[in-house]
């Protein structure tokens, strides 16, 4: 009986999953329970064992696909005189082939290895709507050795800055992309030999490399005496039974509908070719692509030709044409522009300016605030709350605290404390939106903003917080904004958040109208504690005091929330605030 093996779903808002790594190979008995294929997603690594006994007799997913849940990625066949055997080795002809020369080019550079396995080292997925990440640096060098979990690489998302680990011991073989360089998640950015084989990297150049001429319905290898040649000359050399083909690339770019690879993206930035040329570029490859030849030859004519380099778009252009053809579509059916080359920039006036690009997680942010913008319908409220209680509570015990707790005792803990019951009282604070369908979640994953140096910032998120009392809470907030300082967020941290609380108080501001953090429909926004002169009412008669007020805001989307709703959830936070009981530690 054949039984299918699916990609598991890992949970809830999970819908695709990574293979990658096969523990059995195709005609290999399999036991029940024993471990068969790795998986990735968004929220987990794991192994997958086999459901029963039997025979691995198909694989039809294999190692850095991506495919989604519920997909039969193999076949287990329980009897075993129906199994599809392994595949059969080629057996060597009595009659060598003979070699003939037909030239080879090796387009790009690639690993060889004799006695070792290779790893490969993908581009990580950091959150749930990353698709691509940026190397902003390599720790090792090609040839260096290097440790399970040691840092490997920094890379930069849109989501995150985090190193990354190494996943075994070994060798760095080969470095695939480079610092600064862009790619999407899945590609393979590095390999580790593991056992210590020979390594050599194949050249770029052109080169005339013997190959087996292909001799019908007979299996070919190579003639002793070119092998005994090839050791000889300390080279490696590949045989083919029919000439390579060209390898499909790992990533795309797209402009105007239109594909490009990343090899012919990397040749356009480095030659400053924009979109505007490339789209007018007739390629020459599969449904008329544009390959490395047809950039290549298109930037050698217009050398010759000295034709006109793209200029400056001007102000007015800026804010006309590209928006305009963006504006045009549904919020979900807008990208990113992604530039192709920087842009030309106006040279210095009298020496006064200064020009100093954005790094990546500056630009990612300056992406994401605009499409916010351009997504939620942004309201705010602002509301001022007594946290004299409070205020009082943490100076009599944020000594003991610390003693006891070792976590600094903040105000943010108690905030975040009333705005989870108040989130349990008005659910739809605590959703998003689908088209026309309003998801509510039945899970509070808190997340709070964290300013990172220079010029960054970050939201990881409590992952069931409405499981937590204030302690529990402090202890998150100040284990995760450590995280985020030190690099050391994982995927899990940043991704699946339903509400966030941004606490801009900490710099002395007063309030602010912070942007919503996509897809939730609403933040919060702290401001700093001040004392202020108060009128209270005291046995029917009104007094001044000075008492410690805090200003709350909350910027919410008015597509679903509106001025009733957003304004009772802040009031049941300013009264939940006011009313402090320290039972409630």
């Amino acid at each position: 009986m054949k039984i299918d093996v699916v990609m598991p779903k890992m949970g809830e808002s999970v819908n695709e999953g990574t293979i990658i790594k096969w523990h059995k190979k195709q005609g290999d008995t399999v036991k029940k329970d024993e471990i068969i294929f790795e998986i990735s997603t968004d929220k987990v690594d794991t192994e997958i064992p086999s459901p029963a006994d039997g025979i691995l007799s198909e694989i039809r997913v294999f190692e850095q696909e991506t495919v989604q849940t519920d997909t039969v990625v193999a076949v287990i066949e329980t009897d075993a005189s129906k199994a599809v055997p392994a595949p059969a080795q080629p057996q060597p002809t009595s009659e060598p082939p003979q070699p003939v020369s037909r030239p080879q080019q090796k387009e790009t550079p690639s690993t060889k290895q004799a006695g070792g396995s290779l790893v490969d080292i993908p581009m990580p997925k950091m959150g749930e709507s990353v698709m691509e990440g940026t190397i902003i640096k390599w720790h090792k060098k090609p040839g260096d050795t290097v440790k399970k979990d040691e840092t490997l690489f920094e890379i930069s998302t849109d989501k995150v800055d985090t190193e990354i680990p190494s996943p075994e011991n070994g060798v760095l073989a080969e470095i695939l992309v480079q610092e600064q360089e862009t790619v999407s998640v899945g590609t393979i950015v590095a390999r580790i030999s593991t056992t210590g084989g020979v390594v050599q990297q194949s050249s770029r150049e052109r080169v005339e490399e013997p190959v087996v001429a292909p001799v019908k319905d007979e299996v070919q290898t190579p003639a002793p005496l070119i092998e005994e040649s090839v050791k000889e000359a300390g080279t490696v050399v590949e045989y083919y039974k029919e000439p390579p083909t060209e390898r499909a690339p790992e990533g795309m770019g797209t402009s105007g509908g239109r594909f490009y690879s990343p090899l012919v993206l990397n040749i356009a930035q480095k030659e400053n070719v924009g979109f505007d040329e490339l789209n007018r570029l007739k390629g020459s490859g599969i449904e008329g692509r544009v390959t490395k030849k047809d950039i290549l030859d298109y930037i050698s004519k217009r050398g010759k030709t000295e034709a006109p380099r793209p200029r400056a778009l001007t102000a007015e252009e800026i804010r006309q044409e590209p928006h305009a053809a963006y504006y045009s579509k549904a919020p979900e059916e807008r990208e990113r522009p992604k530039p192709s080359a920087p842009i030309p920039q106006p040279a210095p006036v009298g020496g006064n300016t200064e020009i100093i690009p954005m790094d990546n997680i500056r630009q990612k942010i300056m992406y994401h605030m605009v499409k916010s913008r351009d997504t939620s319908v942004h309201v705010t409220a602002v509301v001022e709350a007594d946290v004299t209680k409070i205020h009082n509570f943490i100076k009599n015990n944020k000594d003991n605290f610390l003693k006891r707790e070792n976590i600094k005792l903040t105000y943010m803990s108690f905030i975040a404390y009333a705005c989870i019951k108040a989130l349990k009282e008005y659910p739809y604070l605590n959703s998003t939106i689908d088209g026309t369908n309003i998801v509510l979640k039945r899970f509070i994953n808190l997340g709070f903003a964290v300013a990172v140096e220079p010029n960054g910032l970050i939201v990881p998120n409590i992952k069931n917080a409405d499981e937590k009392n204030i302690v529990g809470l402090a202890r998150a907030i100040a284990d995760l904004s450590n995280k985020a300082r030190t690099k050391k967020l994982t995927p899990d941290d940043i991704s699946s958040g339903t509400f966030s609380i941004t606490n801009y108080g900490v710099f002395g501001t007063l309030f602010g109208t912070p942007i919503i953090n996509q897809p939730e429909v609403a933040i919060l926004g702290v401001g700093t504690v001040t004392k202020k002169p108060v009128v209270l009412e005291v046995d029917g008669t009104d007094t001044i005091a000075v008492r410690h007020m805090l200003y709350l805001s909350l910027s919410h989307d008015h597509r679903l929330v509106d001025g009733m709703l957003g304004g009772k959830f802040l009031k049941f936070i300013k009264d939940t605030l006011e009313n402090f009981d320290s039972f409630e530690i």
